[in-house]
C-alpha cells in the first residue's frame, strides 16, 4: 500500500483541535445509511429546496450557471456549467458525491465557484440520474457521456483546453471509472491532464478498512456500508462486483494523467484511496495525503484544514493546467 508523504499537513495543533472539536458535533449526528429508496429521495427533495436561490448566489461572484441537456450516441445527460469571467484556461469536469443515491451539480457551487475564480476554468458539473431509481451503470454511463461530450469538443468551447476530471466520494468512483471506460478512445483519455479525488469508493465489495468499520463511524454507517454496496449492485455477485469499471481499484491505469488524492484517518474508505493509489502510481506521478483526525467529507466542515485543502487543490489544478500548456 502506496505510503502517504513523510511531511505531515501543514496544520498548526489549534488547527487540529478545531478538527477534533467538529468531530465531537459530528458523533451527535446519525449516519448516512443507504438502507431503502425513501430516505434519499426525502433528503433529495431537502437538498433541492435549500438551494432556492441559487442563481443569486453565483450573481454575487458576477457568474452565472448554464444548465443544458447535452447527448453524445444517443445518450442525453443534464450538465451545469459555470464559466470565468474571462477567457478560460481549462474545463473541469465535476463528479458530485452523495452515495450514488442523493446529490446533484448545483450542490458543489461553492467549490465550482472558487475553482472557476481562482484557477479561471470552466466548470462542467455533471447531474447524473441517481441510484434510488437507475442502476449503478447508468450513472457510469451518464458521466462518460457527459466526459466525451466536453472531450471531444475539438472546434469548439473546450476546444484544446486541459481537462481536470474531480470527483468527491461516489463522485471519485465515478470519476475513475469514467476514465477507465475512456481507454476505449485514446485520444480523448490523452486530454486529461490530471484527476482529483477526494475519499473515494474503489472497491464495491469493501476494502479492509471498510470490512473492519466501527459502529462510531463519524459520517458513515461502519457496520452497514457492505451490504449498502451489494444493494447498489442487487444483480451481482462479489466477483462481478470487483470487475473494473464497476470497481475501479482493479483496472488498468495505464496512459492515465496525474492525480491528487485526499483521505482522512477516520475514513473507513481510506484503504481505497491507499490502494488505487499505489497501483495508479506505477503509470503516472500519484500525490497523496492521509488527514489526520479527519473522516469522510472533511473538505465540507467549517474548518482551517479543509479550507487548506481546497485551497492547495485549486494550486495543483492550475499548476496541472500550466504544466500541460507550456
Amino acid at each position: 500500500m502506496v505510503k502517504p508523504p513523510d511531511v505531515p499537513w501543514p496544520a498548526t495543533e489549534q488547527d487540529w483541535e478545531q478538527v477534533r472539536n467538529f468531530n465531537k458535533k459530528l458523533a451527535w449526528l446519525p449516519r448516512f445509511r443507504i438502507r431503502n429508496r425513501f430516505t434519499p429521495r426525502v433528503i433529495q427533495a431537502l437538498l433541492r429546496a435549500s438551494q432556492i436561490g441559487g442563481a443569486g448566489q453565483l450573481r454575487q461572484h458576477g457568474l452565472k450557471a448554464e444548465s443544458k441537456v447535452i447527448e453524445v450516441g444517443g445518450v442525453p445527460v443534464a450538465v451545469r456549467i459555470i464559466r470565468p469571467r474571462g477567457k478560460a484556461k481549462g474545463v473541469v469536469l465535476d463528479i458530485h458525491g452523495g452515495g450514488w443515491v442523493i446529490g446533484n451539480a448545483q450542490m458543489n457551487d461553492g467549490f465550482n465557484v472558487a475553482m472557476v475564480n481562482t484557477c479561471n476554468v470552466t466548470v462542467v458539473s455533471i447531474d447524473y440520474r441517481l441510484a434510488v431509481s437507475t442502476p449503478i451503470e447508468g450513472l457510469m454511463e451518464d458521466c462518460l457521456t457527459a466526459a466525451r461530450w466536453v472531450l471531444k469538443d475539438d472546434r469548439g468551447e473546450f476546444a484544446k483546453l486541459p481537462v481536470i476530471v474531480v470527483g468527491e466520494s461516489a463522485g471519485a468512483h465515478l470519476a475513475v471509472a469514467t476514465m477507465l471506460a475512456l481507454k476505449q478512445w485514446p485520444d480523448l483519455l490523452q486530454r486529461v491532464s490530471g484527476a482529483l479525488l477526494y475519499y473515494g469508493v474503489y472497491d464495491l465489495t469493501g476494502t479492509a478498512s471498510v470490512r473492519a468499520a466501527p459502529a462510531d463511524t463519524l459520517l458513515l454507517d461502519g457496520p452497514g456500508m457492505v451490504e449498502a454496496l451489494r444493494l447498489l449492485t442487487p444483480h451481482l455477485n462479489d466477483q462481478q462486483r470487483r470487475q473494473p469499471p464497476l470497481s475501479p481499484l482493479y483496472g488498468d491505469f495505464t496512459d492515465f494523467p496525474p492525480a491528487l488524492m485526499f483521505a482522512g484517518e477516520l475514513d473507513p474508505l481510506k484503504d481505497d484511496t491507499l490502494e488505487i493509489a499505489e497501483r495508479w502510481q506505477t503509470s503516472a506521478p500519484v500525490e497523496v495525503h492521509l488527514l489526520p483526525f479527519s473522516p469522510h467529507g472533511f473538505i465540507h466542515f467549517p474548518t482551517v484544514v479543509a479550507q487548506s485543502v481546497l485551497a492547495y487543490s485549486r494550486e495543483w489544478i492550475t499548476a496541472r493546467i500550466e504544466a500541460t500548456t507550456r
